[in-house]
């Protein structure tokens, strides 16, 4: 793996492992040497511009996620990193009591700072801020496909609202009339607002000439939050300062071949539109059935036994993805929590199966699915490649041959899977 000798300069703390390549894949897009470990390792951080730390606390207990995204930014500071930044959805999933607000909160004490933004937004997968209103394409986030996330239901738009419950510190709106006004307003208005008693604002970005603004104006602080749209714009920051010289191969992972597969167990609105494409293209799917009585690894056996004949014609699919009552139906019948593990479980099972079988490229969508699959393989870091879609990369094992998109249920359009394989052929 190509290494660098320059100090670490940005550490990202992601709150799952989806989140943590779509932010590392915006700052290898920008210039940034980065490499993704999955949880705190031992041992100290490789060596590169931007080290991403994936999680998976986005929706454990608020202490756990505390503790866990302090003890990610405490490794990171210990091996020199200039600034932090917490990763969280572009749909900013969360639930009144955390997780986004008490890690925010604990992370701005840990690093020293005073004031801090929250910005999800990323206009290229058209998550725009606007009055501190969330919007997914044209619909306010209450009134999208978030609205039924079976473990984070969005039922509020108002950021600033959803946040300060969530949080002791002050909550502000850094509003349009500055974020599209340029750095220098944004500057003078993060100044009106800290003080005014401010500790954190909502930042409104409609387009990625703000979310560059943000960037330059709070590249000298301790922390950011964010989504990964803001990452577009921190390198550029960081040079202007001397801190880093962008590096326009710090995508070239190489070419894995192999078998491949794609394993789905995301059930928002665009994952189940990806999954109905591939059915309708007439390609080769097996639906896991949460409810089958019998075992998860006897479900995953079945998998295999399925998929083994036909994975030397082309990719295969294994999915859990179902519609929204679907998945109320199975979760009634299991409890949310329950239905969710037994589902990654299952999917774990099934990936070490399909790896043992030859499968050296995985397509896998959704956050926990990702995280679930990557712990079976024993992936622990990824070198971030080519990006499929806005915010979803090609990522490689730092150990191996093994190449994995892990894409968030969200994110990319209804032809995604087969455009991603197209890009690892």
């Amino acid at each position: 793996m190509a290494t660098t000798q320059r100090p670490l300069t940005l550490g990202v703390v992601a709150d799952d492992f989806t989140g943590a390549t779509d932010v590392a894949s915006m700052l290898v897009r920008a210039g940034m040497r980065t490499v993704l470990v999955i949880g705190v390792p031992a041992e100290p951080p490789p060596q590169a511009d931007a080290v991403v730390v994936a999680l998976k606390s986005r929706t454990i207990a608020p202490a756990e996620a505390v503790a866990q995204s302090l003890a990610a930014w405490d490794w990171l500071r210990a091996a020199g990193a200039r600034q932090c930044y917490f990763k969280y959805c572009s749909t900013f999933d969360s639930t009144p009591q955390g997780n986004i607000g008490p890690v925010t909160q604990a992370l701005l004490a840990r690093t020293g700072g005073d004031f801090t933004i929250a910005c999800p937004a990323f206009p290229e997968n058209g998550r725009t801020i606007y009055r501190g209103h969330l919007f997914v394409g044209d619909q306010l986030l209450s009134e999208s496909g978030m609205r039924h996330h079976p473990l984070t239901p969005m039922t509020d738009a108002n950021l600033v609202r959803v946040l300060q419950a969530q949080t002791q510190l002050r909550v502000g709106l850094l509003g349009h009339e500055a974020t599209g006004a340029g750095a220098e307003a944004v500057r003078e208005r993060m100044a009106a607002l800290r003080a005014e008693g401010v500790a954190v604002a909502v930042a409104d970005a409609v387009r990625n000439e703000d979310l560059l603004a943000l960037a330059e104006a709070c590249a000298d602080l301790p922390l950011v939050t964010a989504g990964s749209g803001l990452a577009l714009g921190l390198p550029a920051a960081y040079a202007t300062r001397g801190w880093l010289q962008p590096d326009a191969a710090a995508g070239d992972t190489g070419a894995v071949g192999g078998l491949a597969a794609v394993l789905s167990g995301s059930c928002s609105a665009a994952t189940n539109a990806q999954v109905q494409r591939w059915l309708d293209d007439r390609r080769p799917a097996w639906r896991i059935d949460p409810l089958a009585a019998a075992g998860e690894e006897a479900i995953a056996d079945a998998a295999l036994d399925w998929a083994g004949p036909r994975l030397a014609d082309g990719p295969v699919l294994v999915y859990a993805t179902a519609s929204p009552d679907e998945v109320r139906r199975v979760q009634q019948a299991l409890g949310v929590q329950q239905a969710g593990e037994r589902v990654e479980r299952i999917l774990a099972h099934t990936a070490r199966r399909l790896h043992d079988a030859g499968v050296r490229r995985f397509v896998v969508a959704g956050g926990e699915s990702s995280g679930a699959v990557t712990a079976a393989l024993g992936v622990g870091q990824l070198r971030i490649g080519v990006t499929i879609a806005p915010g979803v990369p090609w990522c490689r094992a730092a150990d191996r041959p093994l190449a994995l998109a892990l894409k968030s249920g969200n994110f990319g359009t209804v032809d995604f899977f087969a455009r991603a394989l197209e890009l690892q052929a």
